[in-house]
């Protein structure tokens, strides 16, 4: 659900009121794994990736946030005081909304709105981390590869994607090299096209 769709203008009032507006280049971390959550991040513009960090290092990505979107796990965390399952990465150059957690907490019983916005941002990241736990247990690596270029076209609206074999093993949780031969493969079936830190979905 995006909160755009929230049309209580009282509660809009009070988001604006509440807010902090601030602008990350891609790559900034806003959330690390094991930090206390002190606000609600709202993605205007840009997109960011929230990621699980395993003990060796590897990050696997959970889900993309997009504008009108916010993080599950930090509502989740910052209602319950506990700490971030999760780290979370600007994808895009992003604007976002720090809105102030007592606030959030307080609109979830005084607007059902809000509530909504929560309950259905859980049911939608339930269903992403259901896709990705299937990707990895039932999905060859060339089906892993081909949803998360997939979602990275949707993300970009665009068909050419700036990434590199790393980003995409990083992401994955798998090794470049696996990375690059699969997608050689996939070129060979004629599905993508492959350049210089590029690819191209056909």
């Amino acid at each position: 659900m995006n909160i755009y769709e929230i049309l209580n203008p009282e509660l809009k009032k009070e988001i604006a009121d509440s807010r902090d507006l601030k602008r990350f280049p891609a790559g900034a971390v806003i959330l690390e794994i094991n930090s206390y959550v002190n606000y609600i991040p709202l993605v205007m513009s840009g997109s960011v990736k929230v990621v699980r960090t395993e003990e060796d290092g590897r990050e696997i990505l959970l889900y993309y946030l997009t504008p009108g979107e916010s993080c599950i796990s930090s509502i989740l965390s910052g209602l319950t005081q506990g700490t971030s399952k999760v780290k979370a990465v600007v994808e895009e150059d992003a604007e976002i909304l720090m809105l102030s957690l007592p606030k959030a907490k307080e609109w979830l019983t005084k607007y059902p709105e809000w509530s909504a916005f929560v309950f259905e941002l859980y049911q939608k990241r339930f269903e992403d981390l259901v896709n990705m736990v299937n990707s990895i247990a039932f999905q060859k690596a060339d089906a892993r590869i081909l949803y998360l270029l997939d979602q990275k076209s949707k993300l970009y609206k665009s068909k050419e994607l700036s990434v590199t074999h790393q980003q995409l093993a990083d992401e994955l949780g798998i090794t470049r090299e696996a990375v690059s031969r699969v997608l050689k493969q996939i070129e060979t079936d004629g599905k993508i096209r492959l350049s210089r830190n590029k690819i191209t979905l056909l």
